[in-house]
């Protein structure tokens, strides 16, 4: 004997139960009604929606999902989530900004085929201005303003030597020791000299650096021809290092040797070089940028 097959509806008695974008259709009518959007009356075409509209704008990939694609939808959200760990993978490289200019070709992608009834009413002029405007539009509003946010105030990359190295920005200077790599802002150095007919002078432009930390404030630092001593301890000499001279780092401060690109005109002397890598050695803490992650995803960063 063949089972009933039970068919089930929507009760009369009942609302329908609500779905899972449901909050998005709340966010999209409060924000129609904060920008008085509701006292404008627009009629739509056949297949879309105000709400709609909105969600698919505001999520992306959700319009492929209301326009019908529910049996698809799940790969668009898989290859969106895809691109999201490509990009902080390759965070700083190349392959890391193309996945992030494809997250908003998705996003445009999928509101735009919400908009597919629109389409087919409207001229090519139209098609095409709707398409940069909704271009422009989400990437001003949405991944522009997130990825300067996480540059300002999460990670930021920094290359060097070929390499790209992620850097956390909310360290706290004040965590900072003896031998921490730390990324910094690198002030500008220019210095001239005279002596007797001739003349010269040395040149290094400002930027973002990295480097690790050779003493803070109060280490006691001296220099000769056999290299330069903290508090003491002898270390290997570095390009263009002094080869006499003593100082105390006061407070606040740290000693990064530079690796930057001097420029020199004139006959300059190796002591004016080493004179203006000593004035962008002695770090302030105000310009402390970050601290770089000793791994990033699994990759290592740091070599001790």
């Amino acid at each position: 004997m063949a089972k009933a097959k039970t068919v089930e509806t929507d009760s009369a008695y009942y609302p329908p139960r609500a779905r899972w974008y449901s909050p998005v259709f709340y966010w999209g009518d409060a924000i129609r009604r904060r920008l008085w959007l509701d006292r404008i009356h627009v009629q739509l075409p056949y297949g879309m929606t105000f709400t709609g509209s909105a969600a698919s704008f505001l999520v992306p990939g959700l319009g492929f999902y209301l326009q019908g694609g529910k049996s698809w939808v799940g790969y668009v959200w898989l290859g969106y989530a895809l691109m999201v760990g490509v990009f902080l993978a390759a965070f700083g490289y190349p392959v890391g900004n193309f996945a992030f200019g494809l997250l908003i070709a998705i996003h445009v992608v999928s509101f735009l085929y919400y908009c597919g009834p629109f389409w087919q009413q409207a001229e090519v002029l139209s098609r095409l201005a709707v398409a940069l405007l909704a271009l422009l539009v989400i990437g001003l509003i949405f991944y522009l303003p997130a990825r300067n946010a996480v540059l300002q105030h999460w990670w930021v990359p920094l290359r060097l030597h070929g390499r790209v190295y992620v850097v956390q920005r909310q360290f706290p200077a004040a965590a900072i020791r003896r031998g921490d790599w730390v990324a910094y802002r690198l002030s500008s150095a220019n210095l001239g000299w005279e002596r007797g007919w001739g003349h010269g002078g040395v040149h290094s432009g400002s930027g973002l650096s990295l480097g690790p930390v050779l003493a803070v404030a109060g280490d006691r630092l001296g220099f000769n021809t056999n290299g330069f001593f903290v508090n003491g301890v002898l270390h290997s000499s570095l390009p263009h290092m002094p080869q006499s001279g003593e100082m105390t780092l006061p407070e606040k401060q740290w000693f990064i040797w530079p690796e930057v690109d001097i420029r020199t005109y004139g006959n300059t002397p190796e002591n004016a070089i080493s004179a203006a890598m000593m004035q962008l050695a002695v770090v302030s803490e105000n310009s402390f940028v970050g601290k770089p992650f000793p791994r990033w995803l699994g990759r290592r960063q740091i070599t001790p």
